[in-house]
């Protein structure tokens, strides 16, 4: 591998970890461009933790290769520390400490002055959005305040290579919202980030490309548009004025479309999902047939939508089930984080 010549900012291959008889990393496969977001989804227990604190040098892989901009992780470690830094999924600073204090101490580990690590703390509190609770103690910061402290003590000295596991985990949606504004920031400045989540919308609001891994293996890589063309044309989704129709709706689509037809929660909704093979084209094709068949049954629809699978859907379809569901043998992906 030379990721030094092909533009990517990670490359592995057969990349695996075991704890005990479990396999945690199962021959992890990944090409991550440099200067971009790159997600890797997966439920709880995926391996996307172990596969991160490998790629980190925090954890030693028990077989397959990586590299971190052309660097070998194993025989190169230290090069590779060089040019990254992680957030965990707990906050990693102390909360024993102010804002300021947290920032500066480690600041100076990082061989800024005295002066130059104090500037540059109240620069990011500033960016961070920070500045007012600079001289509070952190553990009276609120959850999203503290994953915001987190990440700017990530980038002290901004690092080519930003990993982020779960950054927005318990975060309330404004929380949540304003973490992404920092991501996209931080990229805009050149920093490629590995993003993992186990959340859909977070992958689908930040990341060109997503790997999808479940059971330590990726099962699935490529854009949002890439991956959601994979399990099917489209979502028809439909609004009758009669709920007593939704039976007779239901059995015309499904005979129509020869497609899955969900009832929603919505009395009078209906969900239709069309298979991969079709084109956009004809996905919209068949939808207006499906329109014109419904009227000359005499079932009224008040509203109709043709839209892209979500990444819900995506994930449905190539695992079997969502990102939150947990179950026996599930790989084990230790939790014990480490700051980097």
């Amino acid at each position: 591998m030379s990721t030094q010549t092909s533009g990517l900012a990670i490359e592995t291959a057969g990349l695996v970890k075991t704890f005990g008889e479990t396999r945690a990393v199962d021959g992890v496969d990944l090409a991550v461009p440099a200067g971009t977001v790159y997600g890797v989804l997966g439920p709880n227990g995926a391996g996307k933790t172990t596969t991160v604190k490998m790629l980190a040098t925090l954890l030693r892989p028990d077989g397959g290769e990586a590299h971190v901009f052309g660097h070998d992780i194993v025989r190169e470690a230290d090069e590779v520390r060089g040019r990254v830094s992680l957030t965990g999924q707990y906050a990693s600073v102390d909360e024993d400490l102010t804002g300021t204090e947290n920032l500066v101490l480690l600041g100076r580990l990082l061989g800024h002055g005295k002066s130059a690590a104090r500037v540059r703390a109240a620069r990011l509190l500033e960016a961070f959005g920070l500045t007012e609770a600079a001289g509070k103690q952190v553990k009276h910061y609120s959850g999203g305040m503290r994953r915001r402290i987190d990440i700017a003590a990530s980038i002290l000295n901004t690092p080519d290579l930003l990993f982020l596991d779960e950054p927005t985990t318990g975060l309330d949606p404004r929380s949540r919202n304003q973490v992404w504004d920092i991501v996209r920031a931080v990229v805009a400045q050149g920093t490629t980030v590995l993003l993992t989540t186990q959340y859909l919308d977070e992958a689908d609001q930040l990341a060109s490309r997503i790997a999808v891994i479940d059971h330590g293996r990726v099962i699935a890589e490529g854009t949002k548009g890439e991956l959601k063309a994979s399990v099917g044309a489209g979502s028809v989704h439909l609004r009758l004025r009669d709920p007593d129709q939704r039976p007779l709706a239901a059995d015309l689509l499904r005979r129509v479309l020869d497609a899955q037809v969900q009832d929603e929660s919505d009395p009078v909704a209906l969900t239709a999902r069309l298979g991969a093979a079709a084109s956009r084209d004809t996905a919209a094709e068949q939808a207006a047939r499906a329109l014109g068949e419904l009227a000359r049954a005499g079932v009224t629809v008040d509203n109709f939508s043709l839209g892209q699978p979500s990444l819900d859907e995506v994930f449905l379809a190539l695992t079997g089930h969502d990102t939150h569901a947990s179950g026996s043998g599930r790989s084990h992906d230790p939790k014990d984080e480490v700051a980097a």
